[in-house]
């Protein structure tokens, strides 16, 4: 059985060195030459087009953009709520302009089971859809009831932030 194997590799081998010395992997010295390009142009190339990246200058710092109000447009009460009521858990990451807040793993008040949150508040509107939470235990993620409570008890805190807001 081993002498087989023996056989047959050096069978392939012996052909693929009879491939090499007969120029099947050889390139064609009358081809064309290959022409290679940076990887950064061909990049640059397919994300803006024939154009090219845009040029900058240091005065575009100065220039007014249209988009301001886009730049960190998340709900400053479903934000303050997340941090609220996740305040258990120990904050790895606040980015305020994409609306994700991190965390690493605690335990909840009066639980024994540790959970790992990741909250992503995608609108500047008080809406539940506006609210997307991950939980995450030692063992997988948590269960769907589990992220529903953790959303309802952002979003009633949310609420409640409003109306005392409202009052001032």
């Amino acid at each position: 059985m081993n002498a087989m194997r023996i056989a047959k590799g050096l069978g392939l081998t012996m052909a693929l060195v009879a491939l090499t010395g007969c120029g099947v992997f050889q390139r064609d010295p009358a081809a064309p030459p290959v022409e290679t390009r940076p990887a950064s142009e061909i990049l640059d190339q397919e994300i803006y087009g024939d154009e090219g990246p845009p040029s900058s200058t240091i005065w575009d710092l100065f220039r007014n953009r249209g988009d301001n109000e886009q730049i960190g447009a998340v709900n400053r009460y479903i934000w303050n709520a997340s941090l609220e009521t996740l305040s258990f858990l120990p904050v790895d990451s606040i980015d305020p302009f994409t609306g994700v807040i991190t965390t690493g793993f605690g335990t909840p008040p009066g639980g024994g089971q540790p959970y790992r949150a990741t909250v992503y508040v995608t609108d500047p509107a008080l809406d539940a859809r506006s609210l997307n939470v991950a939980l995450m235990t030692r063992s997988g993620p948590a269960s769907a009831a589990t992220v529903l409570a953790v959303e309802d008890a952002i979003l009633t805190r949310a609420r409640q932030l409003r109306q005392q807001d409202s009052r001032f």
